[in-house]
């Protein structure tokens, strides 16, 4: 049986990683990642094609001109990352389910590629106020940064609405049994 593919999106610090994690540790829902590509150099014990498929500048250029990816984008000046198309569709070919932890625009994108062989999921924060506040109790960031971070945040929700599902993390254990059990619900359906 063909797998599927599995998008989760969110702003920074509304708790994605956290989930993705916890439903990995609970083992109820198979899912494997994609290896993202990019075109910075390895670092100190990274592996090509475990880690990341590390291509040139060159390379990922022309991987894009050949529409190779499913979504990529430039995270910081000449610095791309991406999903190629060809990871995710011989993942799903082999039977797996394919977790994409994307931001929200390859999300959309995404979602809208795969059509029916995907589901789109939008972890929430409980309101800007509170977002704010686990950025400030995380202590990692400047205050300028924190509220870069909001402001990129409160653009990135205005996407939510073209999610399938929207999860509220104002609980992490209900916000972990909410994304289990949609996509739980995809995957059997």
């Amino acid at each position: 049986m063909e797998g599927k593919v599995i998008i989760i999106s969110a702003p920074s610090g509304c708790g994605k990683s956290t989930i993705i994690k916890a439903l990995e540790d609970r083992g109820n829902v198979k899912l494997e990642f994609s290896v993202s590509a990019t075109n910075r150099a390895p670092r100190q014990g990274e592996v090509d094609g475990v880690n990341y498929h590390f291509l040139t500048t060159e390379q990922f250029h022309d991987l894009i001109a050949q529409n190779a990816f499913v979504e990529y984008e430039e995270v910081y000046p000449g610095r791309f990352y991406g999903t190629l198309r060809s990871e995710v569709e011989n993942r799903c070919a082999a039977g797996s389910n394919v977790i994409l932890d994307i931001d929200v625009k390859g999300g959309v994108n995404v979602a809208r590629m795969f059509g029916e062989k995907a589901v789109s999921i939008f972890i929430m924060p409980p309101s800007i106020e509170e977002l704010r506040h686990r950025l400030e109790n995380r202590a990692t960031d400047a205050p300028e940064m924190i509220a870069e971070r909001v402001g990129k945040a409160e653009y990135e929700i205005s996407f939510a609405p073209q999610y399938d599902h929207r999860v509220i993390n104002d609980n992490l254990d209900k916000a972990v049994e909410q994304t289990e059990k949609i996509i739980l619900d995809f995957i059997n359906k």
